[in-house]
């Protein structure tokens, strides 16, 4: 019940700006008798945008109702113990891009609606726990610089090491230019999201892997993209905003998935980059003392 005085007080702090740009724009179309069109028109328009507003207060407060009952009958139990996975823990009460804001009621689809829902990234520091970046300093010192001169531009790779194990292959829900173990290590992460969560593989999208290219504000200095070792991912080709500590919610689900096959997620970084995804050094190590590299 403590919670009512704060339902209603959002309430009114909703509709105030409604009712004060509405309702005067009302009566005043009201006194001219709707004279023309063009008032007429824009009568409407508002009209169906209070609606649809209106509409959205009542799905969020249908979603508070549901949620003030679950915590009244969880009250009751034991408390329920932890999510194993904390990247997709259960979200809290009051948490932004949580709750009904993910969830919102849209029709029948409202889960699979949800992948492209942006979610604050839960402990992000440990997601990539157990593995560590191959970084440009190693992947230079192991294969040698993916081409001899590089500009802030993406150019074909000199390398003969690395040309030579250079495919363009479609490995699943996406086509990519990549060094051919990082492509087969994809398609079997692929195949397994396919399998799991079909709804979710049918929404990948890719926003580029290879590129050979410095990383800019630097002199030579190449990213993991410029060895064929990293992709860049989204949902519905919505690009993600870097640095902003949020994601879309499919691609903290597509997470677990990389992280099982060796892939380190760029969500952890300072300068937080949730699109990248890219070969970690224990799996690098791995196909490098196999000589798939």
């Amino acid at each position: 019940m403590r919670l009512l005085p704060a339902i209603i007080l959002s309430i009114a702090i909703i509709l105030a700006p409604i009712i004060w740009i509405f309702v005067p724009r009302l009566m005043s179309s009201e006194e001219q008798g709707f004279a023309g069109t063009a008032i007429d028109s824009g009568a409407r328009i508002e009209i169906e945008m209070l609606s649809q507003q209106v509409e959205d207060l009542q799905i969020r407060l249908d979603d508070m109702a549901q949620e003030m009952s679950r915590i009244a009958a969880a009250a009751s139990r034991v408390p329920v113990a932890p999510f194993p996975d904390q990247s997709l823990a259960a979200p809290q009460p009051g948490t932004p891009g949580t709750g009904a804001d993910v969830f919102q009621q849209n029709g029948p689809n409202d889960i699979i609606d949800a992948y492209a829902q942006v979610v604050l990234i839960a402990n992000r520091r440990e997601v990539n726990e157990g593995l560590t970046i191959a970084g440009p300093s190693y992947l230079t010192r192991v294969f040698g610089p993916p081409r001899e001169v590089m500009s802030d531009n993406c150019e074909e790779m000199t390398n003969p090491r690395l040309a030579s194990k250079l495919v363009l292959e479609d490995v699943g829900p996406i086509r990519v230019r990549m060094l051919k173990p990082a492509a087969d290590s994809l398609r079997r992460v692929f195949e397994e999201v396919r399998v799991t969560d079909p709804d979710l593989y049918a929404r990948i999208n890719t926003a580029g892997s290879l590129c050979v290219r410095q990383i800019r504000g630097t002199r030579g200095r190449a990213s993991t993209h410029a060895f064929g070792l990293a992709v860049d991912l989204n949902i519905d080709g919505v690009l993600d905003t870097l640095g902003d500590g949020k994601t879309q919610l499919g691609l903290t689900i597509l997470a677990d998935f990389f992280k099982a096959e060796g892939w380190v997620w760029g969500a952890s970084w300072g300068r937080e980059d949730s699109m990248h995804f890219e070969v970690s050094r224990q799996k690098l190590d791995e196909w490098i003392n196999s000589g798939a590299l």
